[in-house]
């Protein structure tokens, strides 16, 4: 396709926002002219379901539960009035908690100020936040921003090294809906044992957001937490950004939530019109549907051309992912469907995989993620100019074209969404439009996007080797000569799990808790 052909393309396809200051342009995908017709009582049927879905319509079918992520910026399309006043009445509380917390209303014992936010949380509960509190970041922040998100104890470690002295000054969040959530239990308890090391009250320095009754709720409640705000079951983890689970965080470090919030609504308004050449959200899903035969043939890349959007693809892994990977049809069917999602940032990737992308396998396809404004007006006044006055930005946006262009002659196709700025309003439409897109796309291959049977198969094999370590400690205590790890396994009851056995074994002698290894066998010493 010769480049005058390209540029009628682009204008013919090119869906433009002007009310969130984005634009979507699919012309370097490789569709043909009746796709639109083809797809059309496809896409009219996903419109459909996803005003269902806005109404109440029990949308989770495992859990017997709606999906209103979409009301926590609508609060008046919610189904009845208390979960509309739920909403407004956490927004206001989440606005007044960090304005009490900025103007030194609420301090910690030991300190004049919080000066940290160290956020304890994982998958939907933590990238949510992490990617507004990196994209969104103030020149100074309120109150610096940490992350636990895992297990790991090297990772505990490092970021409590991190805060120093300054955990006194730290205000900490744990964010788990359940209450129940290992990995967030784990660091919680961790941070409780490193303040209570340094002689600080963490009930004092401690908010909750959770479920109300759950495990979490009820030790907030016995321990005294400052405060407590909710998560409701009608909203999933991955879509809770726009919930005090993104909200408060964000508000602490001083980013402008009601922009963020009014830039989802916005996009969701746009996203619920019919028409799919004027709608971004279907247009989306529908590109998708396209480029991988709505059976997940093909990869999605996300090459944000903007550093503070780093994050994005992790974030729009787990939506993606975790919503449109299942094994099974809402019918009941075998279709392991799903949609790979990986990416980095430009242009670090023309020093990295586009190379691959350009010159190896066609399992992929592309969306560009452009900012028009480099820097902030004052900023740009102030910055260099290189070779016939060109800007560091120019540079950038240079090679996000060459980068398109070049995957284009190779036949690989790609969208690009561009934002006029990067600001709380724009990501607000950003995490909106992707949210919308998943439930759309969901629809058209006919699975369910709100569960995740999956994930919580891992959880539960995960205790039961945890449980299976505990049975092996207790029988090698009570038979501490030296075994293999069949013979172990054989004294437990469970010989088939000689191997997940002998796992447990070298993990407890790496880290000395009590085993001994001696000549490939085993043995209990004491902690």
């Amino acid at each position: 396709m010769d480049q005058a052909t390209l540029w009628q393309r682009y204008k013919a396809d090119l869906c433009r926002c002007p009310s969130v200051g984005m634009s979507l342009d699919i012309s370097r995908m490789n569709f043909d002219e009746g796709l639109f017709v083809r797809m059309a009582p496809a896409m009219a049927r996903a419109c459909d379901a996803m005003a269902a879905l806005e109404r109440g319509t029990i949308a989770n079918p495992s859990e017997q539960r709606m999906v209103g992520h979409y009301w926590l910026r609508a609060p008046q399309l919610a189904p009845d009035e208390t979960i509309a006043a739920q909403i407004r009445q956490t927004i206001d509380a989440v606005e007044q908690f960090a304005a009490d917390v900025h103007g030194r209303k609420i301090v910690p014992l030991a300190a004049a100020r919080f000066t940290d936010l160290l956020v304890i949380g994982i998958g939907g509960s933590a990238l949510g936040p992490q990617l507004v509190a990196d994209a969104l970041a103030p020149r100074r922040d309120r109150l610096t921003p940490h992350f636990l998100d895992n297990t790991d104890p090297d990772g505990f470690d490092r970021v409590l090294a991190s805060l120093g002295a300054r955990l006194k000054s730290t205000l900490v969040v744990v964010i788990s809906k359940s209450g129940g959530t290992k990995e967030t239990r784990n660091g919680m308890v961790e941070v409780e044992a490193a303040f209570a090391r340094k002689g600080l009250d963490f009930a004092r320095h401690a908010v909750a957001i959770t479920g109300e009754a759950s495990q979490l709720d009820e030790y907030a409640q016995q321990h005294g937490y400052l405060r407590r705000f909710p998560m409701w079951d009608f909203v999933g983890g991955r879509t809770s950004v726009t919930s005090a689970v993104g909200l408060l965080p964000a508000a602490l470090q001083g980013i402008d939530i009601r922009g963020l919030l009014d830039g989802a609504a916005e996009m969701d308004k746009l996203t619920r019109q019919a028409d799919t050449a004027g709608n971004p959200a279907a247009l989306l899903a529908m590109m998708w549907h396209w480029a991988t035969d709505g059976r997940g043939q093909k990869q999605m890349v996300i090459l944000p051309y903007k550093d503070r959007l780093l994050l994005l693809s992790r974030y729009l892994q787990q939506l993606v992912m975790e919503s449109l990977g299942k094994a099974k049809d809402l019918d009941g069917n075998v279709v392991q469907q799903g949609i790979t999602v990986f990416g980095n940032k430009g242009s670090t990737d023309q020093h990295a995989y586009v190379q691959q992308l350009r010159d190896g396998l066609d399992d992929f396809f592309v969306t560009f993620i452009v900012v028009q404004r480099d820097r902030e007006p004052a900023a740009a006044r102030q910055g260099p100019t290189f070779e016939q006055g060109a800007t560091s930005g120019d540079y950038l946006h240079g090679f996000y074209l060459g980068t398109r262009q070049a995957l284009h002659a190779s036949g690989r196709q790609s969208m690009t969404i561009t934002l006029d700025k990067l600001d709380a309003r724009a990501l607000g439409a950003m995490i909106a439009l992707y949210e919308r897109a998943v439930g759309l796309y969901a629809t058209l291959i006919n699975v369910n996007a709100y569960d995740q049977p999956g994930v919580e198969a891992g959880k539960q094999a995960a205790g039961e080797v945890l449980t299976l370590q505990i049975r092996v400690i207790e029988a090698m205590k009570q038979h501490p000569q030296a075994a293999s790890a069949e013979q172990i396994a054989a004294s437990v009851g469970e010989a088939d799990e000689a191997e997940t056995v002998y796992h447990v074994l070298e993990h407890l002698a790496a880290n000395r808790r009590g085993v001994v290894k001696t000549r490939g066998k085993y043995a209990w010493r004491g902690v």
